[in-house]
């Protein structure tokens, strides 16, 4: 098993010893790299440090990984974002100042924020317990600033008590890399015991860990002569990896669709087995192309993943520790998150890439 990239939780823990409670004074400005429109580079600016509401946390961010759906969000894929907006959506810090309506959360405590941060809890989907499909949901990095600076503020209800060994860049991929794959795994029928993944990255190499753990054969498919990613896979226990072209070297029962790409669906459909179960990843893809009813017949089915829910985010921590998840992760300083998105969009990170202070 490869080895975390970058752990930062040693230094985490010498750096959290003050008094619970003792309120941390934070400067008045912080660096951050702020999105001033879509379809731009991200400017590396001095803006005040934000002052959290009654529900709220403020952060000392420590590490924040970057997410595909950031790239969406600043290349203008997911529309009408937050403006100007702090990205960033995978977060671990510690909270240095709480406000007054916050009594679960303690100053000095470890803390882990995600995609997910807030709900209405009065809809109908939250009613279900589907806070997931929230009509007035808020997303961090999206309608709420992010984590791609010095500090953040959270709504505690949505913040995720972190155990010092998932400190800094090596726990913040789990915060939407890991739910999001995790997710889409327990959308998987049961049975499942031979699965392909479409897209082997961040979301990639922390799922198989839990598959593999389950007794699950794990194909991964990636960009057409992408051997490093391919090769990447197999470090992590992939029975086969190859080409998303390539067949399929036996039917698969289930499958994950990760990579943006539509075109994936028609072939994960080929490569699966009657009464087999597709399931699409992510936030974002391209349009899925017409395909032959006969693809679809034989009761395979094709479903969404939307979003995370809490009791996720509780379910893949808890199962982190007990199953001591090695996370590949490769940090960039702040200033350079431009950078960072580049390497990400060009193919160029075999595994997260983390922005740390």
């Amino acid at each position: 098993m490869v080895l975390q990239g970058d752990n930062m939780a040693p230094t985490l823990t010498t750096q959290i010893t003050r008094k619970m409670d003792q309120t941390i004074q934070p400067p008045l400005l912080m660096n951050a790299m702020v999105l001033e429109q879509s379809c731009s580079r991200l400017l590396h600016q001095r803006i005040p440090v934000p002052i959290p509401s009654p529900y709220q946390v403020l952060i000392k961010v420590a590490a924040c990984a970057i997410c595909r759906t950031d790239l969406h969000i600043i290349d203008g894929d997911l529309k009408q974002p937050k403006l100007p907006l702090v990205p960033g959506h995978q977060i671990v810090g510690e909270v240095i100042s709480r406000g007054t309506l916050v009594t679960d959360i303690a100053v000095g405590q470890l803390v882990g924020v995600s995609w997910l941060g807030y709900t209405c809890g009065d809809c109908g989907y939250c009613r279900k317990g589907l806070e997931n499909l929230c009509d007035h949901a808020q997303f961090t990095g999206y309608h709420l600033d992010g984590g791609y600076a010095e500090y953040a503020v959270a709504d505690h209800r949505y913040c995720f008590p972190l155990p010092m060994e998932h400190g800094g860049s090596f726990g913040a991929p789990l915060l939407c890399a890991g739910l999001t794959g995790y997710r889409s795994y327990t959308m998987l029928p049961t049975e499942a015991k031979n699965i392909g993944i479409y897209g082997f990255g961040g979301a990639g190499h922390i799922l198989i860990q839990v598959a593999i753990n389950h007794g699950k054969s794990v194909c991964a498919f990636t960009r057409p002569g992408d051997h490093s990613a391919q090769e990447f896979a197999r470090r992590y226990g992939a029975a086969w990896a190859g080409d998303s072209t390539a067949p399929a070297p036996f039917l698969l029962d289930a499958a994950i669709i990760f990579a943006p790409v539509g075109e994936l669906v028609v072939k994960a459909l080929q490569d699966t087995v009657k009464g087999g179960t597709i399931i699409c990843g992510g936030i974002h893809m391209s349009d899925i192309p017409s395909l032959p009813y006969q693809l679809l017949w034989g009761e395979r089915s094709i479903k969404s993943v939307a979003n995370l829910t809490r009791k996720d985010g509780q379910a893949l921590l808890a199962l982190a520790r007990e199953l001591s998840f090695q996370t590949q992760t490769h940090p960039y300083p702040l200033h350079q998150a431009n950078e960072a998105l580049d390497h990400l969009r060009n193919g160029d990170i075999n595994g997260v890439a983390v922005l740390i202070n």
